[in-house]
């Protein structure tokens, strides 16, 4: 029986989420699988990946091959690395505690990476927020600005009348006055 280690799709339609299985090659891509080694969402920036790392080591000097979308996951986690490192120990080229500290000094290197990137992404974002506000505050003010002529006017006009009702109230209280 050939293992293929492959991406099982879930989610809904046009949200996908997939879980990273080892699976017999004759199954259907959605189907019965062997082992769930991980999940991976292409919905967040970056990608979350979770991994069993040691697991998916297991089945890759098992034998079984990982598809190309799950062979750049599985890189991107370190997976292949430590298989790799793993070869070089059986082979007597490394010892233990050397393949470990090189994983670790890699696993450290790609976090540093991804921390960048997500502070990158929040410096963006918050860049871009302020942007808007700043066109929104500017579109605001020119239509302030537009209205202004127009409300003095009305303004003046509400002044006119008032001063005109006032008038007319007056010349009444003077005549009431007068009739008494």
């Amino acid at each position: 029986m050939s293992v293929k280690i492959r991406l099982q799709r879930h989610g809904k339609k046009g949200k996908p989420y997939y879980w990273i299985v080892a699976a017999d090659a004759r199954s259907k891509r959605d189907g019965k699988y062997l082992e769930k080694l991980g999940a991976y969402n292409p919905n967040t920036n970056p990608a979350t990946v979770e991994l069993d790392v040691d697991g998916t080591v297991q089945w890759l000097q098992d034998g079984a091959q990982p598809t190309d979308t799950a062979r750049a996951i599985l890189s991107y986690k370190g997976a292949m690395l430590k298989n790799h490192l793993a070869g070089g120990v059986a082979k007597g080229a490394l010892t233990e505690e050397q393949a470990e500290a090189k994983f670790n000094a890699w696993l450290d290197e790609k976090a540093t990476k991804v921390m960048a990137k997500e502070a990158g992404l929040s410096e963006v974002e918050a860049k871009a927020k302020a942007d808007a506000l700043a066109a929104e505050k500017a579109v605001n003010e020119a239509r302030i600005a537009a209205a202004a002529p127009v409300v003095e006017e009305v303004v003046a006009e509400e002044v006119v009348a008032e001063e005109a009702k006032a008038e007319s109230e007056g010349e009444e209280v003077t005549a009431s006055n007068e009739e008494e």
